[in-house]
């Protein structure tokens, strides 16, 4: 497929690439601030929250996708803007999704590192800027790792984007849910070389993810 250059299949990769590329760069901007905000706390005056953000890293996708397709439906609050079964949809229920792990693992890698050195630098007299700067750079190897556990999270989603997009060829047919559909269809070694193709694409990227961690060392 590859190596013929199907159009159909580039289009397919290329959708999944930008709403999980698109959905974990919105999550990161939301959760990542917020996890910080989090793991910064005295853990006894978060701990509902904490309880909370908990819960709902374990979000099913279905129950996801349910929240933003009432939400976006004809009768729905955002139902003006008529955004289901679109890309944006989809990427929408992925935030919806990763956000909750990101904010999560963050706060973990913040508490982590947090309170010694915030001490520290408050006894230095620092700003509460230069602090927060300080320790999001001293957790960002664990902040990084939420990333990577957001983004796994989502690329391999199909409950959720099925439902918001409608699996429609050539606009909202992403690589999962082209499975799903091949599947159903007893094609079952198109959607095999599917899933590889998908497996193969996670890899290059966590690669790259995991290059970054390391510091650009292997060892």
């Amino acid at each position: 497929m590859l190596i013929f250059f199907d159009p159909d299949l580039y289009q397919i990769i290329f959708l999944t690439l930008y709403v999980s590329g698109s959905a974990v760069i919105l999550a990161a901007l939301i959760g990542v601030p917020a996890g910080t905000w989090l793991g910064m706390q005295p853990p006894r005056k978060v701990r509902f929250l904490t309880l909370f953000i908990y819960t709902l890293m374990g979000l099913p996708p279905v129950v996801g996708g349910l929240v933003v397709f009432m939400l976006l439906s004809r009768r729905g609050m955002l139902g003006f803007l008529g955004l289901l079964y679109t890309p944006t949809a989809m990427i929408i229920a992925q935030v919806l999704l990763a956000v909750p792990i990101i904010i999560g693992l963050t706060s973990v890698a913040v508490r982590s590192k947090g309170k010694e050195m915030q001490e520290t630098l408050l006894s230095l007299g620092a700003e509460r800027r230069l602090i927060l700067w300080t320790i999001m750079r001293e957790a960002r190897f664990g902040i990084l790792g939420a990333l990577i556990a957001g983004f796994g999270r989502i690329i391999a989603e199909v409950g959720a984007v099925i439902m918001v997009g409608g699996n429609i060829a050539g606009r909202t047919r992403v690589m999962t849910t082209a499975i799903v559909l091949e599947v159903g269809m007893g094609n079952m070694a198109f959607a095999l070389a599917l899933g590889l193709i998908l497996l193969v694409i996670a890899f290059a990227i966590y690669a790259v993810l995991y290059r970054i961690q390391s510091g650009g060392s292997d060892e």
